[in-house]
């Protein structure tokens, strides 16, 4: 049975990545902030019949990562999947910039995922798949950049890709494979009602890609939908 942590599990994409995972009968580690707030994801836990532990873990905070870590130290991961991410303050347009709130954004979404697998790389390593997948945005990259604004979040995925993509390397000698995801436009808070992906939906479509991951597609990024996706 292979385990699978899961990061931002209280809402959103990540709780229904842990959903799917722990109804197909894979061990789902589902990380969250707050886990007393979380009553989707511990009614989920009720649920799982043992398949689903809800592990407190703040992206932005190390100590809460490394006590994580700790806790699960002799458990072996076969997949990480860095979801946990938020959009910041509306309305990021150059000269009208809310510096605390970008920083905060890059707080989540760029160091978050790097403090988590730098904490996690051994229970990575020793398992079977040896995958990191992080969910990133079509929003972070440069070269499809059409129509400006929103320059906290884009920068936060731009610069988690960079990251990411550097980890592969890094990670190589290990046989640790970093891939990125862009989940499509999907109906979740930060997405929105008039999006035309179901999270069921893009859950669905990333979970059958990274079924099929392997060492040759790390450090590379990837749609939802299987094609590659330009920097």
């Amino acid at each position: 049975m292979k385990t699978i942590l899961i990061t931002g599990t209280n809402r959103g994409l990540g709780f229904e990545f842990a959903s799917q995972y722990a109804n197909d009968g894979f061990q789902v580690l589902a990380a969250c902030r707050n886990p007393a707030a979380a009553d989707g994801l511990r009614q989920l836990e009720q649920n799982s019949n043992g398949r689903l532990s809800i592990i407190s873990m703040d992206v932005t905070d190390a100590e809460s990562i490394r006590k994580a870590a700790a806790q699960l130290k002799d458990v072996a991961i076969d997949v990480l999947i860095n979801s946990a991410g938020i959009a910041g303050a509306s309305g990021q347009t150059a000269g009208n910039i809310d510096y605390k709130s970008w920083a905060h954004v890059l707080d989540v979404n760029t160091m978050g995922p790097l403090r988590v697998l730098e904490s996690f790389i051994e229970h990575i390593a020793r398992s079977e798949q040896k995958m990191v997948v992080t969910i990133t945005s079509g929003m972070g990259s440069i070269s499809d950049n059409k129509t400006g604004g929103s320059i906290a979040y884009r920068s936060s995925k731009a610069a988690v890709n960079m990251a990411m993509r550097s980890a592969a390397i890094d990670l190589a000698p290990r046989r640790i494979s970093c891939v990125l995801v862009h989940p499509g436009w999907v109906r979740t808070d930060m997405g929105g009602p008039k999006a035309p992906l179901s999270p069921q939906e893009s859950v669905a479509a990333m979970r059958r890609l990274i079924e099929k991951f392997g060492p040759e597609d790390s450090g590379k990024f990837y749609s939802y939908n299987g094609h590659e996706y330009p920097w």
